[in-house]
């Protein structure tokens, strides 16, 4: 054995036998506090007895974890994945009571309650100290790393990685480029600020199209296309259906159609990984990927990300941790909140907080850890999403103090992976971005008394219900959460086919952007017909101080956009007479116009008032800071990379468009990867829109 080789395994010994060490202490303590936990028999033991019995069982229980955890837990792969995260406290303490059982003479016992809690403590004060240890010189971390991450690569595999760089994409959903600019600025994010002040990355506003959400972002990102994506969710006279973006049933099928579409695979489709993102980008390796989420069997990978993850059993004890913290957080706030009677506000009872906590520490700590385990493997591109601050942001404010919490911790998990890429068997250059920002401003029902389909229907001579009916939440997190529960994953009572009147019309919102159906016509009805058959509906929206513009289409000039006092401009002429559309800036016209294109463009686009002012709109869902329509920082996210790329666009031009964003991603990877990248073939078909194994390092969130 050579001499760097022994050292390395006198290393691995002396870090095991300090664990164990610790182990064995920890368990006495335990045993002095729980009247439940005894490490003595029933007629008393010397100390050195005591103390003996305690080594064999932390043995005993090391061991166990280090062999048996693994293979339970992918015995419960099928279990939903949250249910999972709970069962391993029961499987854990299961463990503890079978590593008693095997000390000589029994004196080890434990109740059921109270090998879970001992079992817990040990597994974090295990993990927490063997962490500690490793770190204590980087060819140690760099070892532990590589071995979590990779435990089922054979041995002669792990030599020298390839020598071109990979790439690693890390959406910050939600998070706009002047919120990010404010954050670095004051100190929030020192990491990427720390990026921006050496030079080593160029940060770069992009514009989104019309519809400013995920679901068109990045599957236009990831795809290419995001052709015929009027919104977060529409409405299909041709399949009678809702499309929503976060289902996985849409998600697969909106990622069918774009390859479809292109004729192209998508962004990931040499060996690269998808994580956490609705779309797969074409990766071989998908985990926590929405479109995926809906097959059946044993094609489903969706959720390999979370076996990945809680296959080391202390990463369940501290992000459950973490998890009940956030819980007291969120409950805290939003009781500030209420009891200071903060404006705007929203709703953030009933299992919100719940669902704040999955997105901003179960999910985030998941999609980084698969993140680094794909570095560690020396992937060529990774995809990754984070939600944590769009969720808040919805419910708290896009420049909260609740939401620049989460913009802190955001940071600290893109520095762990910025120190992971040290460590990886091949250079890793590290791109940031987001789909789309957000715009704060109260809702519309907050400001008039009444929502969008209220609105709509008295328009049309319905009767209004006098209990307004809560809209639904189109925040990615949602839909994680139900996908990880392995429930159906539908809003409400948002179904794939309505079953209202099919004379009455479907009125969807999307933040500040909303549709109007009328199913029982099949095709898009013209601006004639609407008046013909409901006189008083679109004058009635348009002159409502609380929308925009509308966009329908006229027999007589074709698609227009209707305002205030009667304002009727022809699509064609918004350059020159721009109209209800001057207050939302330059792009507005050419992103109206795109979206009229499309085949499923609903017959009434609504557009909420937007203040230029303030840059606050008015969302048709229950959220204080929305995007989804035109109007404000929604519609402005960043695109932050290494300066060692070619510039996204030429001095002086803007980057417009996620389309126009997966051109020069691509154009990214074949500078870092070479010429085997496939050619991006969406730039060269014509459009008919012209114009884990994953390391079980826990991403430690401090502040829990």
């Amino acid at each position: 054995m050579g001499e760097g080789r022994w050292r390395r395994f006198a290393g691995t010994c002396w870090r095991s036998i300090a664990v164990w060490a610790v182990s064995t202490v920890t368990m006495l303590v335990l045993a002095g506090i729980l009247p439940d936990f005894q490490l003595q028999s029933d007629s008393g033991d010397s100390a050195t007895r005591i103390a003996v019995t305690a080594a064999l069982g932390a043995g005993a229980f090391g061991i166990l974890s280090a062999l048996v955890w693994p293979l339970l837990v992918r015995a419960l792969l099928l279990v939903p994945a949250l249910v999972l995260g709970l069962a391993v406290f029961f499987l854990n303490g299961g463990l503890l009571i079978f590593a008693l059982a095997l000390v000589p003479d029994g004196r080890g016992e434990a109740n059921p309650e109270t090998a879970v809690v001992v079992a817990a403590v040990m597994s974090a004060v295990a993990s927490a100290t063997g962490g500690a240890l490793a770190v204590r010189d980087d060819d140690a971390y760099r070892r532990r790393l590589y071995r979590l991450a990779d435990r089922r690569r054979r041995r002669g595999s792990a030599g020298a990685g390839p020598s071109t760089p990979g790439t690693v994409f890390l959406q910050l959903d939600g998070v706009g480029h002047d919120v990010l600019r404010d954050a670095v600025d004051r100190g929030v994010m020192p990491t990427v600020g720390a990026w921006l002040g050496a030079g080593t990355h160029r940060l770069t506003p992009w514009r989104t199209d019309w519809s400013s959400q995920t679901g068109a972002s990045q599957l236009g990102i990831l795809h290419g296309s995001n052709y015929d994506v009027p919104a977060f969710r529409w409405y299909e006279k041709d399949t009678r259906e809702i499309q929503v973006s976060n289902r996985p049933t849409s998600a697969a099928e909106l990622q069918r159609r774009a390859i479809e579409h292109t004729g192209d695979g998508g962004l990931l489709t040499l060996d690269g990984a998808s994580r956490g993102n609705l779309f797969s980008g074409g990766a071989e390796q998908v985990a926590l990927v929405l479109s995926v989420a809906a097959r059946r069997g044993k094609e489903n990978r969706s959720r390999a990300g979370y076996f990945a993850y809680f296959s080391d059993p202390a990463n369940a004890v501290r992000t459950a941790l973490s998890f009940v913290a956030e819980v007291v957080r969120e409950t805290g706030q939003s009781t500030r909140a209420r009891l200071t009677r903060q404006r705007p506000r929203v709703g953030r009872g009933g299992l919100y907080p719940f669902i704040r906590a999955f997105a901003t520490v179960v999910e985030r700590d998941v999609v980084v850890a698969a993140v680094i385990g794909d570095m560690l493997a020396g992937r060529s591109a990774v995809y990754a999403d984070l939600v944590a601050y769009d969720e808040v942001a919805h419910h708290s404010g896009p420049v909260s103090r609740d939401a620049e919490k989460v913009l802190a911790r955001l940071d600290r998990s893109l520095a762990l992976i910025a120190k992971v890429a040290e460590h990886a068997p091949r250079p890793y250059r590290i791109v940031v971005l987001s789909d789309h920002g957000q715009s704060p401003g109260e809702t519309f029902r907050a400001r008039y008394g009444l929502g969008l389909q209220d609105l709509v229907r008295a328009g049309c001579g319905l009767p209004v219900p006098r209990r307004a009916r809560r809209t639904h939440s189109g925040a990615e997190a949602r839909a994680a959460v139900r996908a990880a529960l392995r429930r159906p994953v539908e809003e409400g009572g948002e179904k794939h086919r309505p079953a209202s009147r099919r004379s009455e019309p479907i009125v969807l919102a999307s933040g500040n952007l909303g549709l109007v159906s009328f199913p029982d016509v099949p095709h898009r009805m013209s601006k004639e017909e609407i008046d013909a058959r409901h006189p008083a509906l679109l004058p009635t929206l348009a002159n409502h101080p609380g929308i925009g513009f509308l966009l329908v289409r006229s027999e007589e000039h074709g698609a227009v956009v209707l305002g205030a006092r009667g304002a009727e401009i022809p699509l064609a002429d918004l350059d020159e007479c721009p109209g209800p559309l001057a207050d939302f800036g330059a792009h507005a016209a050419d992103a109206v116009r795109r979206t009229d294109s499309f085949p499923h463009t609903a017959d009434i686009m609504v557009n909420s008032w937007y203040d230029p002012a303030e840059g606050e709109v008015l969302a048709f869902e229950e959220q204080i800071g929305s995007h989804g329509g035109l109007g404000g920082a929604q519609g402005h996210p960043f695109l932050l990379a290494p300066e060692v790329f070619s510039p996204p666009v030429a001095r002086g031009a803007e980057l417009v468009g996620a389309q126009q964003v997966h051109h020069v991603l691509r154009r990214w990877l074949r500078e870092g990867s070479g010429p085997q990248v496939p050619v991006d073939k969406s730039r060269h078909e014509p459009a008919p829109d012209a114009s884990f194994t994953a390391a079980t390092v826990t991403p430690q969130d401090k502040s829990a």
